[in-house]
């Protein structure tokens, strides 16, 4: 797919903007804090309902203002596109899609379809398990939106169960609690946990075997990926190899989904369990820890505890990998979502996603700045951002769209691109 226009209203540091948008590599130029990155975070956001920077949307709201509105124009499959999103702290978001009001925000997962490199996915390979799992979780939705609605039902199970175990633990401590239905308040107690055991296996089980599906997918893709960043053959065009020979390629890096729930299966690695088999197993493992979760008062089993093991040379790359090849794995594992989308799920009619690069060739060094320009020449659509002209690769071939970015606006340069 294909963004044609941007127009923003009072979205971080935009009064108004209006950005028509070429096919191609567009490069957007300016300095430091003069909102090049609000514009690739604004489109992200239409794509994942969230943003890549800030965990709350009061940041995306212009200081004084009370909303912010994103519209955007897409060409997908051949048809055009138009989505609208007003942010409102503090209230429910709204969207329109085709001039429509849409039911339910998350129904518009799935209909923009993009991927984002930035500085924070450094974090993927650096920090703690949770940005791995949101990671795993936008690109289950751009694919399969449908799970968003399974993780909204687990996260409304995991803090409801939660509850509970913290009501229980009061009670262990000798709290005593009130009579319910006649029933003593610890017997009631834990009638009720074992109708949440219930449901958190029910929609833990759907969710972990959809992240394991996701993860078996990617793998080929992000072993080939790092070595195309990490080496100057592999990111040559010729040698860029279809999906079905990926698997192939000897590469020093790989990604395991690790879960305590599987540990218990026998889980190989590229193995997939039935969602049966991991709901049994998850559901046995929640009864047989019911004594220390009600200790600690909290939820111990799920998949909201699990991990995307990242791995280079059979290490896991998390205070193994230097900072350098921390960077590699962090593009590969961007780069192999954007061809697991583009080779594998193209049939869907969506066409290639939009590969959104923010300020990343000054975050690379000059080899693999090159490289990244090598791979990502003759993509149907990037937006880069960038602080200055000299930091665009020499590898970019063709024609690259320029546009000047200074605070609250962003211009067409005159002339248009660089040969």
């Amino acid at each position: 797919m294909q963004l044609t226009a941007l127009d923003l209203t009072d979205f971080r540091s935009y009064r108004r903007l209006e950005l028509p948008v070429r096919p191609g590599i567009t490069v957007m130029v300016g300095k430091n804090g003069q909102g090049k990155t609000n514009i690739v975070e604004a489109i992200w956001y239409l794509a994942t309902l969230s943003s890549h920077r800030v965990p709350h949307d009061a940041a995306l709201v212009h200081r004084g203002e009370s909303t912010a509105v994103v519209r955007a124009s897409f060409v997908r499959a051949g048809r055009p596109l138009q989505v609208d999103l007003e942010i409102t702290p503090g209230r429910s978001n709204r969207a329109r899609l085709q001039g429509q009001n849409v039911a339910r925000l998350r129904d518009l997962l799935g209909e923009v379809r993009a991927v984002l490199f930035a500085p924070e996915d450094l974090g993927l390979v650096k920090s703690d398990p949770e940005g791995r799992r949101r990671f795993l979780d936008e690109l289950l939705f751009e694919i399969a939106p449908r799970f968003a609605a399974v993780k909204a039902d687990f996260d409304r199970v995991l803090k409801q169960r939660g509850n509970l175990l913290k009501q229980m633990r009061s009670m262990r401590r000798g709290r005593s609690g009130r009579s319910v239905g006649g029933l003593d308040p610890a017997e009631a107690a834990a009638s009720t946990l074992s109708v949440w055991d219930q449901q958190l296996a029910r929609h833990g089980a759907e969710l972990l075997r959809a992240r394991l599906h996701l993860v078996n997918r990617l793998r080929p893709h992000l072993g080939y990926s790092y070595l195309r960043v990490a080496t100057d053959e592999g990111a040559e065009q010729a040698l860029d190899l279809p999906p079905d020979q990926r698997g192939s390629v000897d590469s020093p890096a790989d990604i395991r989904y690790r879960s305590a729930v599987l540990d218990a299966l026998g889980t190989l690695p590229g193995e997939l369990p039935t969602t049966l088999e991991i709901h049994d197993r998850m559901l046995a493992m929640l009864g047989e820890g019911h004594d220390e979760e009600i200790d600690r008062g909290t939820n111990l089993v799920g998949p909201h505890r699990d991990d995307l093991e990242i791995r280079l040379h059979d290490f896991p790359a998390k205070g193994y990998a230097s900072h350098g090849e921390s960077w590699s794995l962090a593009l590969a594992l961007r780069l192999a979502s954007y061809d697991l989308l583009r080779l594998e799920e193209g049939d869907l009619g969506d066409g290639e996603p939009i590969l959104l690069l923010d300020d990343v060739f000054s975050e690379l060094d000059v080899h693999r700045r090159e490289r990244l320009g090598r791979i990502i020449t003759g993509a149907s659509q990037v937006l880069i951002t960038n602080a200055n002209d000299t930091d665009i690769p020499d590898s970019l071939d063709g024609e690259i769209h320029l546009i000047d970015v200074t605070l609250g606006e962003a211009v067409p340069r005159t002339g248009g691109s660089l040969p």
